[in-house]
């Protein structure tokens, strides 16, 4: 794949900087491994899971002859509604690429990039589900850091694709574990561990089991009544802790009761499987609230975390970047566990960034409670962007801080 124009593609609208690239040497490793297959295929038969900006969808449309390079351009990528609702139409009305991204910036980056590089319409954007793998002959797949992220899309897979199919799994291999091949062979006959290539690595597997009889599916459930009455925790395979509660989660349960007790309207930031949210809720019943995460998988445990708790018809769960959709000034308390990892990388960009989407949100005199690892600066964050902020608890490694908004 040396004709596609890697050096052309973005992180936008995630962060970018002169040291961060949109694409890399896996890649560019599962392009090269997968193009005799691609090159048999038609577009409808090959799916795309894990792309981080789109190189994989968009190098594979390319190899497939999807669109002419005389369409490309490098105007700004900041499309209206309504263009992007066209290239959408567009695709669902003919067979493209199938694709899966978890988070939602990078839905926009591969949007973004399709546009750059006159690729719109090449691909359809789809829930992790049986008609994303439906009839696939080869997928392409970066893999995920999470071993429960693997097994659900392996499992689709192994249930929904083609008997055919032949999957071409990498990743760099500082982030690979022996224990994906174990997982992968749970559900395909054959894996083949390819040769390194500029420290990325190509996992190809082949032969879907087809289970006798069905595995426990997913989402996944775990009773929680140590925390609330009834509580149980829904995870899809993608979700942060999965179907556990994290230590800095229950060490901010620990405290929850005290936060805004007058509260009415709440909001869970970056809500993970929704335990935040359910918990509040079923304290409180009278508040009504909002779950926001920009993760696919995140979004739909939260939404069957809030289900089976009964408090769907008071809370709505949103995916969506930082809270986008909230009105300003909406809530009367925020709860935030903010996660300090973009991908495998410790990034604190992300934390800082709804620190500022929750001092949008708060009413004037809400709270903000949250909870981080005690070595991370979120303080002066805290206090900058939101307003007085006063530590509320610590242990040896979370510090809880309520925050009220001036």
């Amino acid at each position: 794949m040396a004709e596609f124009e890697w050096e052309r593609l973005r992180r936008w609208p995630d962060a970018e900087a002169a040291n961060l690239s949109a694409s890399d040497a896996a890649d560019r490793l599962i392009l090269d491994t997968a193009a005799f297959a691609l090159r048999d295929e038609h577009p409808a038969d090959v799916v795309v899971i894990g792309d981080a900006y789109g190189a994989l969808t968009l190098a594979s449309a390319r190899l497939l002859g999807q669109a002419d390079a005389s369409r490309e351009t490098d105007a700004p990528q900041q499309a209206d509604a309504s263009s992007r609702a066209d290239a959408s139409r567009q695709a669902d009305a003919r067979d493209v690429i199938r694709v899966h991204q978890d988070p939602v910036v990078a839905e926009r980056a591969l949007d973004a990039n399709a546009g750059r590089l006159g690729l719109e319409g090449s691909y359809r954007a789809r829930p992790l589900d049986g008609d994303l793998l439906r009839g696939a002959r080869v997928v392409l797949l970066r893999l995920p850091k999470s071993l429960d992220a693997l097994d659900e899309i392996a499992g689709l897979i192994a249930a929904h694709a083609d008997p055919e199919v032949t999957v071409f799994a990498g990743g760099m291999q500082k982030h690979m574990a022996i224990a994906m091949n174990d997982v992968l062979r749970r559900h395909l006959e054959r894996v083949d561990v390819g040769l390194g290539r500029q420290k990325a690595r190509v996992l190809t597997a082949h032969g879907p089991r087809r289970a006798a009889e069905p595995e426990q599916g997913w989402p996944r459930r775990q009773f929680h009544g140590d925390i609330a009455p009834g509580l149980w925790v829904c995870a899809h395979g993608g979700a942060f802790a999965g179907s556990r509660i994290d230590i800095g989660t229950r060490f901010l349960l620990d405290h929850l009761d005290e936060a805004a007790t007058g509260a009415r309207t709440v909001v869970d930031l970056a809500c993970g499987t929704g335990v935040l949210a359910s918990v509040l809720a079923l304290r409180r019943p009278n508040v009504r609230g909002i779950a926001s995460d920009q993760s696919a998988a995140a979004a739909a445990s939260a939404a069957a975390t809030v289900a089976v708790n009964g408090v769907a018809e008071r809370l709505d769960v949103r995916r969506e970047n930082a809270g986008e959709s909230i009105p300003d000034a909406w809530a009367d308390l925020v709860v935030l566990n903010p996660p300090f990892h973009s991908g495998t990388s410790l990034d604190l960009r992300t934390g800082r960034m709804l620190v500022a989407a929750a001092a949008r949100i708060l009413a004037p005199g809400g709270e903000l409670w949250t909870v981080y690892n005690s070595h991370l600066d979120y303080r002066s964050s805290l206090t900058r962007l939101v307003g007085r902020t006063r530590q509320v608890d610590r242990n040896r490694k979370f510090t809880i801080t309520a925050s009220v908004k001036r």
